[in-house]
């Protein structure tokens, strides 16, 4: 595989120092979260290069990372979890749009009860829908010296893609026997997923990622997540910590307070990295994850998309202050996904409030200082 001229070990040098619990004296700051389509296209390829051509894809994001001189490693980008309807046989549509973020499903595999009931699961997770794009770009990371850091689909968000939101809240009332089937399936497949990637790569050298916006208070509440995603979401975290991965990254995306406290029983690893979106106070976050995870978030795409430079520089310096304050580390980055067509200099002051907090901690920083 290709080596690229630029020295992927420092670019991994402090996040690997961060998971080893060791001083590094700052927060990190990652740019684009754990959707890179702002980077490859800021390095001249279309949004979906992100997610279907991993080596274009490491590459713009060596570049951008050299470029602004953050702490981010480069990733596959996630599917929105359109990732299990293609790997069950669905049919998905690449992002080529200008506003379009992520792949979407434009079949789902499952479209009826009697479907529900007959799906099975794919005859081998290896070369299932985006399976062979992400052991591309696991080899990758693994060849250049960087954590192996594949996408796995969370119960939930595999649930969705298996039969589309309006069937699964449906059943969840109406038919949770078929709730539960698809819950089941997609666990299954995610755990396959993860073992198959233990036996090609060290699994000490490497972390998951997982995203679970389906399990938001603005999609189901409380009562539904303690049934249909605290049983499964603990059964992929602790078979993928049994298969030897030592760190999860959950990425426990929109309003989801209410659940918090159910989350705090989900094992995340030694130590795991929990991510917030803004709705999701940091102090809260620190408060009920610090003691065993690295924390990081919260500034709102949004505003980064929209607002102005000294809106975000602003955030930017809230949330420093208030992650500093985790006990494992924190990193400074959006909330979720941001789309390709960020400012780059929006973006930018992201990595800026993070060295003048480093620089000037006793200082107060207004916008109008910039």
């Amino acid at each position: 595989m290709t080596r690229f001229a630029m020295d992927t070990q420092q670019i991994g040098e402090n996040f690997r120092r961060l998971l080893a619990g060791k001083a590094i004296g700052r927060p990190l700051v990652w740019l684009w979260g754990a959707v890179p389509s702002f980077a490859v296209q800021n390095a001249g390829f279309p949004a979906e290069t992100a997610y279907n051509d991993p080596e274009k894809s490491f590459r713009a994001q060596v570049r951008t990372i050299e470029m602004f001189a953050e702490d981010g490693i480069p990733r596959m980008a996630v599917g929105g979890a359109s990732d299990v309807t293609w790997a069950f046989g669905g049919e998905i549509k690449w992002p080529t749009g200008e506003f379009d973020m992520a792949p979407i499903a434009t079949r789902h595999p499952v479209n009826s009860e009697a479907e529900a009931m007959a799906i099975e699961m794919p005859s081998d997770v290896a070369t299932a829908g985006p399976l062979p794009l992400y052991l591309q770009m696991a080899r990758l990371q693994h060849e250049n010296n960087l954590p192996v850091f594949p996408f796995i689909t969370s119960p939930i968000e595999g649930a969705r893609s298996l039969c589309g939101p309006e069937f699964l809240m449906r059943w969840m009332f109406k038919k949770p026997e078929l709730a539960h089937r698809m819950l089941r399936l997609s666990t299954d497949y995610s755990v396959a997923v993860v073992r198959h990637f233990a036996r090609k790569f060290p699994p000490d050298d490497m972390l998951i990622y997982v995203a679970a916006p389906t399990a938001s208070n603005n999609m189901i509440s409380p009562k539904l997540f303690e049934t249909f995603v605290l049983p499964y979401q603990t059964e992929l975290h602790q078979k993928t910590l049994d298969a030897g991965v030592r760190h999860i990254y959950c990425h426990i995306c929109g309003e989801q307070n209410k659940n918090l406290p159910m989350w705090k029983e989900i094992p995340m690893g030694d130590p795991g990295i929990v991510s917030f979106g803004h709705e999701v106070d940091l102090s809260d976050a620190v408060a009920a994850f610090g003691d065993r995870c690295i924390i990081t978030g919260n500034i709102e795409p949004a505003v980064i998309h929209l607002g102005s430079p000294r809106e975000i520089y602003r955030l930017a310096r809230e949330a420093l202050e208030k992650g500093s304050k985790a006990p494992r580390g924190y990193i400074l980055m959006p909330g979720c996904g941001i789309p390709p067509n960020v400012p780059p200099y929006n973006l930018f002051m992201l990595k800026k409030a993070q060295v003048d907090f480093q620089g000037h901690r006793g200082r107060v920083f207004t916008p109008d200082t910039l």
